[in-house]
């Protein structure tokens, strides 16, 4: 089993910042992909960005690119999601992912995903 635990989601004006972090733990090593998902209100799941075991290879949303930027310290089973320039529309709640893959995690095959941390960006 691997366990996530996000942090670091709050309220924060448009065009603001956040930084928010995951800590992983348990068989870490069996999950190389990592990311976040994004879930609203009626909404469904949204995969915002995610990264390799490496860091050599990431993807990004299209509505978060040049904005987000996602990156992990294996060392210390951490992955982090720098969200700048912040929209309403990038209000929900986000979700640290593993996948047993990265490519699972593109194909939103989510083996593992934590409780969720608010974002809410107001206008």
């Amino acid at each position: 089993q691997v366990h996530l635990a996000e942090s670091g989601g709050g309220l924060v004006q448009a065009g603001g910042s956040l930084l928010l972090s995951c800590a992983s733990s348990g068989r870490t090593s069996i999950t190389s992909g990592m990311g976040w998902f994004r879930r609203s209100p009626g909404k469904e799941r949204y995969l915002v960005a995610a990264i390799n075991w490496s860091g050599g290879n990431t993807y990004y949303a299209d509505s978060v690119k040049g904005r987000f930027n996602i990156s992990r310290d294996n060392a210390k089973s951490m992955m982090y999601l720098q969200m700048n320039s912040l929209k309403p529309e990038d209000t929900a709640v986000y979700y640290c992912a593993a996948g047993l893959t990265y490519s699972d995690l593109l194909r939103k095959e989510y083996a593992y995903w934590g409780q969720g941390t608010q974002v809410t960006v107001s206008s």
